[in-house]
């Protein structure tokens, strides 16, 4: 789910050791990732071996489709293991210290299926007795870091582990800072297709991550997998958006 060009490879480094360990255990893996197939198509592969979901979709539309494996864990401050949370932005020049003084400000997200961008967001603004009015969804996590900074939006959640990546790539996030962070949720959760058990899938990630040169670790971010309780995962669900906003 955190895939682009500065990490490919070290994405591709993970799978090598994932496949291998797989193929280890006497399980059918491909030699190398699938770069280009949509992410909405990937999870609802009849032969899906391993991707990664966000939990608002997983649980919307893929709990009884796919096999959980398990959570990953990149060590975000603020959560529990195999958890993130997503971060409050706003412009530097923005007055507001609290997301409680921007339910009438224009609120972008990556996409309303997003725990991330959209679900946490909202699900914190319920504590508040609100909700954030919807004025684009953006497509991504940059493109709503990209419309904070340029003035055309006011206000975005923006997943942790992204925004560490985006902080030290992106420009844009010199024009941002944080107001305030959602509440924790299952992290990006690895899955394979359903009927499979999820063990030797779990040996594998645990044992290639394990693996990682320092280098390449460091590249990720990602620290282990956890097995979480199923109950994690029983969160309620967001309110469907307002109407977008012109």
């Amino acid at each position: 789910m955190y895939a682009r060009a500065s990490n490919k490879a070290a994405h591709d480094t993970l799978w090598g050791l994932i496949r291998d360990a797989l193929r280890g255990q006497g399980l059918a893996a491909p030699d190398g990732l699938d770069h280009d197939i949509g992410h909405m198509d990937s999870w609802a592969h009849s032969d899906l071996v391993l991707g990664q979901i966000c939990n608002l979709p997983l649980r919307a539309a893929f709990m009884d489709k796919v096999t959980i494996i398990g959570a990953a864990d990149y060590g975000l401050n603020g959560c529990p293991p195999g958890h993130y949370r997503s971060h409050f932005v706003v412009h530097n020049d923005c007055p507001a210290n609290d997301p409680a003084d921007m339910f009438d400000a224009r609120f972008v997200c990556n996409e309303p299926l997003s725990q991330s961008g959209y679900g946490a967001a909202q699900l914190w603004a319920q504590t508040q007795g609100r909700q954030f009015k919807l004025s684009a969804a953006t497509g991504s996590h940059n493109a709503s870091i990209a419309a904070v900074a340029s003035g055309t939006a006011d206000i975005a959640a923006i997943d942790a582990q992204t925004w560490r990546i985006e902080s030290g790539e992106n420009p844009h996030t010199q024009n941002l800072r944080m107001i305030g962070h959602t509440a924790p949720s299952p992290g990006m959760t690895f899955i394979t297709r359903k009927g499979q058990n999820p063990q030797p899938y779990f040996a594998a990630i645990a044992a290639a991550i394990s693996q990682l040169h320092p280098q390449v670790a460091s590249v990720l971010g990602l620290n282990t997998i956890i097995a979480l309780d199923p109950i994690a995962y029983d969160l309620p669900f967001p309110p469907k958006p307002t109407a977008i906003l012109a």
